[in-house]
């Protein structure tokens, strides 16, 4: 599926769920502000849900980051049509970070029976696919938590279209500051960089952005687009507040959203936006 078609379903299911709200009230599962992130940009608003279950460092290093302002006024400095959006980086060259010590690499996570998984139909000679949350991940099965010390299972988080994941140099533990959107499925990426969290809202902004890649011929992209303002939805006055309720694991309306196609990066999660701008 191409990313801009993928970004129209997004963005119609979630503007017809805010507006019906048709599922039962026990069917979603509230988003805790504080694991949601609002870039407001230059080309308009993207709203990220962060899954701290995944990659639980990489998420608190984008709410210090976010709190200190850090991000406000920074440009996505590499911009690849059909892969993905970088930002993050105070040189806009692919090269800075913050003050902070980097972030040692977390690739694959321990799932357990908490985090809720809603698993795709197996297929013979892969492995299980499914979602957690609104991340979509390759995972064993549950009954394999029976035969474990810890009762979890290994899982990764797929890079799929709008997944958030945490840039980094040949070193996989030099995550600092710098982020990226996906705009396309990139499985060469699947556990060889952190992925924490994945845009619920505005998909088709990100998809907007200006190309530029000062990594292809050296120079800083030249005014390119930017994040305004980035705040934890926690942080925003309540008018501007946006309110996220996802489809719980197992509920009827994911399972079938995960059962319409054999892909885990087609699956779309039901998700109801309310509150702020819309």
């Amino acid at each position: 599926m191409k990313p801009e078609a993928l970004a129209g379903i997004m963005a119609a299911a979630a503007t017809s769920l805010a507006a019906g709200g048709a599922m039962a009230q026990d069917a979603w599962r509230a988003l805790a502000p504080e694991n949601v992130w609002v870039l407001d940009t230059s080309k308009g608003r993207v709203v990220v849900a962060l899954a701290p279950e995944v990659a639980p460092r990489h998420v608190e290093r984008i709410r210090t980051l976010t709190a200190r302002g850090f991000y406000d006024g920074l440009g996505f400095h590499r911009v690849i049509p059909g892969f993905m959006a970088q930002g993050g980086d105070p040189e806009g060259t692919g090269a800075g970070g913050s003050d902070l010590p980097d972030v040692p690499g977390e690739f694959s996570f321990r799932r357990g029976r908490e985090a809720g998984f809603t698993p795709m139909e197996p297929r013979p000679g892969q492995p299980l696919s499914g979602i957690v949350g609104v991340m979509p991940v390759v995972t064993q099965p549950d009954a394999q938590m029976m035969v474990t010390a810890d009762f979890r299972v290994p899982a990764t988080a797929r890079f799929c279209p709008g997944v958030l994941g945490m840039a980094r140099s040949t070193d996989p533990n030099s995550a600092n500051s710098q982020f990226f959107l996906m705009t396309a499925a990139n499985p060469g990426l699947d556990g060889d960089y952190t992925a924490l969290g994945r845009v619920v809202q505005g998909l088709e902004v990100v998809n907007a952005l200006k190309p530029g890649d000062p990594a292809e011929d050296g120079a800083v992209t030249a005014d390119p687009d930017r994040i305004v303002r980035a705040r934890m939805a926690s942080d925003l006055p309540a008018v501007e507040r946006p309110i996220l309720r996802i489809a719980a694991p197992g509920t009827p309306a994911l399972v079938a959203a995960v059962a319409a196609t054999r892909d885990v990066c087609s699956v779309i999660v039901p998700v109801e936006i309310s509150g702020g701008p819309q």
